[in-house]
């Protein structure tokens, strides 16, 4: 198995933890891992992106150019990245500033309103572990328990408090995923 991912939207969003998570989960399930960052100069509000690859096989590169699975959390992302999804993929997006909403009919597409479910919880920081719960939803690449053991690792030890608001977002994000467009078995082919 390898699964190769672009989480891409605004800096200030969690996109490079989530990405981070994401990988040192993977590394606690003994798989081979890629985290790379790419962000612009500004600290927040300009984009950022993180490419993760997890893999049971030695990774050759981490660049890559087409992706399993693009989630997507503003427009500027889904401009960019829309068209790198794999035929057969997955597209996952909050909706929350999109405004043109993806459009292809050859890959998966599901949407999370992490923004709005974030509200709910009371603590917008939810919110980038709301939408990591709903690809863990769609495509279970790593088990919880290992993502609770990501938590531990990425976050510093003062924060480890906040690891079962964390996962309470995950299960959340879990939850709360909604279908926009799948393919039937037939067309995956």
């Amino acid at each position: 198995m390898t699964e190769e991912i672009i989480i891409a939207g605004f800096g200030g969003q969690g996109v490079l933890s989530m990405g981070k998570i994401l990988a040192y989960s993977g590394v606690m399930q003994d798989q081979e891992v890629t985290w790379m960052p790419s962000y612009g100069p500004e600290m927040r509000g300009g984009t950022a992106n993180v490419t993760v690859i997890l893999s049971d096989e030695r990774i050759s590169s981490p660049i890559l150019h087409e992706y399993d699975t693009a989630i997507i959390l503003n427009q500027q992302s889904m401009d960019k990245f829309e068209k790198t999804v794999k035929p057969g993929g997955t597209l996952l997006y909050d909706p929350n500033g999109i405004v043109k909403v993806p459009t292809r009919t050859d890959i998966n597409i599901y949407k999370i309103e992490g923004t709005k479910k974030a509200a709910e919880m009371g603590n917008p920081k939810t919110f980038n572990m709301i939408i990591l719960g709903a690809y863990l939803q769609v495509k279970p690449v790593v088990l919880l328990e290992n993502v609770k053991k990501g938590l531990e690792k990425s976050l510093p030890e003062r924060h480890h408090k906040l690891i079962p608001l964390n996962i309470d977002a995950i299960q959340k994000g879990m939850d709360s995923i909604e279908s926009v467009h799948i393919l039937d078995e037939a067309a995956k082919c």
